[in-house]
């Protein structure tokens, strides 16, 4: 269906003319279900800018994308830009007086469950880039006890988004970002071409568009590799007051081989105050925890720093040998004595963590407020002086949000001999 455009008045002839041809492009894509309601579709989650589109379109399959992009493409102005879930925060999924793709619309087109090779092969699912990544998880585990390999932190998050961007969190150290864990995608060019590339077919196709910020192609559907989904998480939480003794334990848990380490390796710096929303109380993991500052060493400084880590278990697991690896690991860090926090949650309740802030968020009516987010990549050699000149000065009172800061390895994020590490 097609839904009734408005009439454009304009007092500029040329301006009235281009938008007339504009709506006759739109009006011409008959058969898609398309809406002029374009309010939600003229901001993002970033809260800073606005820019209202011609029309939204909702597309059902990669045809009716191909098809819409080939209209836009036929003229001189008008430009789309594909739509997650509006998680973008300088205003990349919005296309000025253009056409914007709701790719939600397509978020239940395509889930298939397959392995590379046959049935000996790595397991994968097949997915569309307008599914939310919380969705692929829960219908994963539900079904067959899979999980992909890497993740994000908030998984209110669609695949394609993601996979345009990079998708980092605590376990890229050992699997890499998203982005490194897709074998095949479907890919909608700017010509309006339908392209299946993979690290084989299309190559060059396959490795601009992963990463690629939607400037090579819109992805429409991704095949994720997957793997055994444990039952349950140790979720550990220690803090910090040294930001030296905090990086050598961090690097020195990445380098650990799996099976050796931890599954999951984050971070995050935080205010050394009171403050509900950069301080103590952002530390503790459990309502009936609490942040004792007494227990910090009289020298701290402004900033403190928490190491976010996990370890994946089955309930086969005996609990006196789960414990016994705990310790052995986390006996050999160099965190605050007595400042750790520590509970067991099951794998689903630790991947969807953040799903709880933001339903608190949105009580409190702040989910909404303005969220500008900058992520960087800090080399190794960088890292303390980065600590010095902006942790410790420029944002040693908070930013209002959280500050993630945790290690990764060079050598997974792309095809390298050299293991150095990062802090983003």
């Amino acid at each position: 269906m097609i839904a009734y455009l408005e009439h454009f008045v304009h007092g500029n002839d040329a301006e009235s003319r281009q938008d007339d041809t504009d709506g006759d492009v739109v009006s011409s894509l008959d058969g898609l279900e398309i809406t002029t309601a374009t309010a939600s579709a003229g901001k993002d989650f970033g809260g800073t800018k606005f820019s209202k589109p011609l029309a939204v379109v909702r597309p059902s399959s990669a045809v009716d994308i191909a098809r819409a992009v080939r209209a836009a493409a036929a003229t001189a102005n008008l430009t789309v830009a594909a739509r997650g879930n509006g998680h973008s925060i300088n205003g990349q999924a919005m296309a000025h007086r253009g056409l914007v793709l709701d790719m939600r619309a397509m978020e239940n087109h395509c889930f298939r469950f397959g392995a590379e090779n046959g049935s000996g092969g790595l397991r994968y699912v097949d997915v569309p880039g307008g599914a939310l990544w919380e969705d692929v998880l829960k219908r994963c585990v539900s079904q067959f006890g899979l999980a992909p390999r890497s993740w994000t932190d908030y998984l209110g998050l669609t695949v394609g988004g993601t996979l345009s961007n990079g998708g980092v969190s605590g376990q890229a150290f050992r699997y890499g970002p998203q982005t490194a864990n897709v074998t095949e995608m479907e890919v909608v060019t700017g010509r309006g071409e339908t392209v299946i590339c993979s690290e084989k077919q299309n190559s060059e196709l396959f490795f601009a568009a992963l990463g690629g910020l939607g400037q090579f192609g819109i992805i429409t559907r991704a095949r994720v590799l997957l793997q055994q989904a444990p039952d349950m998480v140790r979720w550990i939480r220690v803090v910090y007051s040294e930001f030296e003794a905090y990086t050598r334990d961090a690097e020195w848990l990445v380098s650990l081989r799996e099976g050796e380490g931890f599954d999951y390796v984050e971070g995050f710096v935080f205010v050394n105050s009171d403050d509900p929303c950069n301080g103590w109380p952002t530390v503790p993991i459990h309502p009936n925890q609490r942040f004792d500052p007494v227990r910090l060493p009289s020298n701290a400084g402004p900033v403190l720093y928490c190491l976010e880590l996990a370890l994946h278990y089955r309930h086969s697991h005996h609990p006196s040998t789960l414990d016994m690896e705990v310790e052995k690991l986390v006996g050999r860090l160099r965190f605050v004595e007595g400042v750790k926090f520590e509970v067991d949650v099951s794998y689903m309740e630790f991947l969807l963590r953040v799903k709880r802030v933001e339903e608190e968020a949105k009580v409190k009516g702040i989910w909404d407020a303005p969220h500008p987010w900058l992520n960087m990549f800090i080399s190794k050699s960088n890292i303390a002086e980065f600590d010095r000149e902006v942790f410790k000065k420029i944002i040693k009172n908070g930013v209002g949000g959280p500050i993630l800061v945790y290690p990764l390895l060079r050598s997974k994020l792309k095809d390298s001999n050299n293991d150095n590490h990062l802090c983003a």
